[in-house]
């Protein structure tokens, strides 16, 4: 197998002690192999890291699904995804050692016999293959199947792992849809593996940058001092999607765009941001400052005040009319489920007491972006005559998660000229530019992550729950009071969005 060289591979650390990075011997088996994340994200991963060097010659890929498939058909499916969504070369040596320890079992979650069947398949793979005994499961199905397949993998001895071996479990969001279901969901999946072996997914703590926010703050003496309530005024945290629900009606409605990336994406984000610089980078010690900062959120007293939430109505958008949220194939015309959500949400720790923090997540706004911008306080102005800042703005601090990587400073500058004219400028900080080095798709870092055991980048249930006792009585509020507010699509979500924020004096920063 070729192999990228430490100096050139986003994924491998010459000083890591996990022998740079690379997975031992190990299978992944994926339930839902037929479906879309596994065909544009999983699989695709699969390949990027054992083109990158990363996968033993003793690792398997194992397909679970109804189709009637045989080993060579299932390979023919891997092949087809890599080539269309795979980010490295086509490399047809690394595709030959990876397509002979490829796997398929047909079966049913509820047919005891299919899971038979993968038990013989797991165990051919380690006397064959040479796995080891080291087998990730990843759940790629919807949570109701969960306490199906968790039953099935604990009755098949599939669960069990001996002394120097691994099992582990993979799930994707939702985790469970308020804090009871979650609860239920975890004492599940809990029942069968260990804490330590569960990993949930959240693709965004994946991205470069992301986990940028941590080497911003603490591995600089520039930012981390003003990190608090003393210059800071607010923090805006914000998903838009210029998309709709396309075909997603049928599971967006009854879950909304709050449970569906607020609860998680969006909560994570705002952890990062606002926890204490913890002890080291070990799991424990990251998710310990983690679960302090979502303790100490105070939802609003007035949530009718400080939160939002809408439906894009049909209209133009970009020169091509759009279909409405209630208008989508599939969608329920009555469906009270919102496809924007915004919230103020406070901390109450002595570094951020008195400093919101706004959080607002929709669909059919006016580009695609995420963004957590930190805006700073007024400077005194007692040198300059008002019309002589009248251009200027507050500072702020804009790290860009997606899509165009990187980091933005807006302060103010004086303009050229005989006068004394103050507007802003910013600073920009692109990750294509400043680095040679690709950035790794978030599945292959969380994959590689889960087969090396290494879990900082999972949250635990805890943290999970702390995040359903934020958002539930949110949720819960808003349906009570009927349908969401309508909005044009492009536009940047309804207008009672707009008036939340003036109440506070503020306004929504345009990306």
């Amino acid at each position: 197998m070729s192999k990228i060289s430490a100096g050139n591979n986003p994924l491998r650390d010459p000083d890591d002690r996990r022998l740079n990075r690379i997975a031992g011997p190990s299978s992944l088996v994926i339930f839902g192999v037929t479906g879309d994340l596994s065909r544009k994200k999983l699989m695709p991963a699969v390949y990027d890291l054992a083109n990158r060097g990363l996968l033993p010659a003793g690792f398997s890929l194992v397909g679970f699904a109804r189709r009637e498939w045989k080993n060579q058909d299932f390979g023919k499916v891997v092949k087809e995804a890599v080539k269309q969504y795979a980010r490295t070369p086509w490399n047809e040596s690394v595709w030959k050692q990876l397509s002979e320890n490829i796997r398929f079992v047909s079966g049913e979650f509820d047919d005891d016999a299919s899971f038979d069947r993968l038990k013989a398949t797991i165990d051919e793979l380690d006397a064959k293959v040479g796995t080891n005994g080291n087998h990730a499961f990843y759940l790629s199905i919807p949570p109701k199947a969960f306490a199906q397949v968790c039953q099935q993998l604990k009755r098949s001895g599939l669960a069990d792992a001996g002394p120097d071996e691994f099992r582990r479990v993979v799930i994707e969001k939702p985790f469970g849809h308020d804090l009871e279901s979650s609860r239920r969901l975890n004492d599940v999946v809990e029942s069968v593996f260990p804490p330590d072996s569960v990993f949930r997914i959240d693709h965004y703590l994946g991205k470069e940058t992301v986990q940028n926010i941590l080497a911003l703050r603490f591995a600089n003496m520039l930012f981390e001092p003003l990190w608090n309530s003393n210059y800071i005024d607010h923090v805006q945290i914000t998903m838009a999607e210029d998309i709709g629900v396309g075909g997603r009606a049928g599971y967006y409605d009854g879950i909304g765009a709050a449970r569906d990336v607020i609860q998680n994406h969006l909560l994570q984000l705002l952890a990062l941001t606002a926890m204490e610089e913890p002890v080291s980078f070990d799991a424990a010690d990251l998710r310990a400052e983690k679960e302090k900062v979502l303790s100490a959120v105070r939802v609003p007293k007035d949530i009718a005040k400080h939160t939002a939430r809408g439906q894009y109505a049909g209209g133009w958008q970009g020169g091509e009319q759009v279909t409405g949220f209630l208008d989508e194939d599939g969608m329920n015309p009555k469906s009270v489920s919102e496809t924007y959500a915004a919230m103020r949400l406070d901390i109450n720790t002595r570094r951020w007491a008195g400093v919101p923090f706004y959080l607002r997540a929709g669909k059919r706004l006016g580009r695609r972006v995420t963004e957590i911008a930190v805006v700073f306080k007024r400077a005194p102005q007692q040198l300059f005559a008002e019309s002589q800042t009248s251009a200027l703005g507050q500072n702020a601090l804009v790290i860009r998660v997606q899509p165009d990587e990187g980091i933005t400073i807006r302060f103010g500058s004086k303009v050229p000229g005989v006068g004394m004219q103050v507007r802003d400028v910013t600073m920009d900080f692109g990750y294509g530019h400043a680095f040679t080095e690709a950035s790794p798709e978030a599945y292959e870092r969380l994959i590689l992550d889960v087969l090396l055991g290494d879990p900082p980048l999972f949250p635990r249930h805890e943290e999970v729950e702390l995040s359903w006792k934020i958002l539930d009585p949110i949720v819960s509020f808003w349906e009570k009071k009927g349908k969401p507010e309508q909005y044009r699509p492009g536009t940047w979500g309804p207008s009672s969005a707009d008036e939340m924020m003036a109440r506070d004096g503020r306004e929504w920063r345009i990306p």
